[in-house]
């Protein structure tokens, strides 16, 4: 299949629920900087919910996507981020059904579901940032808001390094 859109970023979350918008927030900031910095041709930077089927169409079809949520473990280490990139044979199973996700299915539930229907994205790079508060209210707590800068700039160098690595159609004749 060849990808219609190079590189998808995907900011998941809820801007009214304090840290679990850092999706958002970085989706934003990415926004703001290619104003003066363009991110390659064949990119998109979307804003998601979580839900599996918005999910789905955002990815399908793309080289690369790039999703960035909030993750709420405990203990958490407010503003420490993970990066995780599953291949297609090797992804976890479901989760239990006392998951913490704060969407209706959670990311790898959705990922076996667009795998099984042939709509995965084709690489994943998935970015969690540990968050301390999902109450309702808007602004992210002082840690989460220090790693959207640094995490904006390695989506950045992430898709723009995806870019260069990609094989080139010949010009038309």
């Amino acid at each position: 299949m060849t990808a219609s859109v190079d590189a998808t970023v995907v900011g998941i979350g809820n801007e009214f629920r304090r840290d679990d918008g850092v999706g958002h927030s970085v989706i934003a900031l990415l926004r703001e900087r290619t104003m003066a910095r363009p991110l390659p041709p064949g990119t998109v930077v979307q804003e998601c919910d979580g839900d599996p089927g918005r999910l789905i169409a955002l990815w399908e079809a793309t080289g690369l996507t790039v999703v960035v949520d909030a993750c709420f473990p405990s203990p958490a280490c407010p503003g420490r981020i993970h990066r995780w990139c599953p291949a297609p044979d090797t992804l976890p199973g479901c989760a239990p059904s006392g998951r913490h996700s704060t969407h209706g299915l959670g990311l790898v539930e959705t990922l076996h579901l667009a795998r099984s229907l042939g709509r995965g994205p084709g690489r994943l790079i998935v970015y969690a940032v540990e968050g301390a508060d999902r109450s309702l209210g808007t602004g992210l707590t002082p840690s989460v808001a220090q790693a959207v800068r640094p995490l904006a700039e390695r989506i950045e160098e992430e898709v723009i390094r995806h870019a260069e690595a990609a094989p080139r159609e010949p010009p038309a004749d």
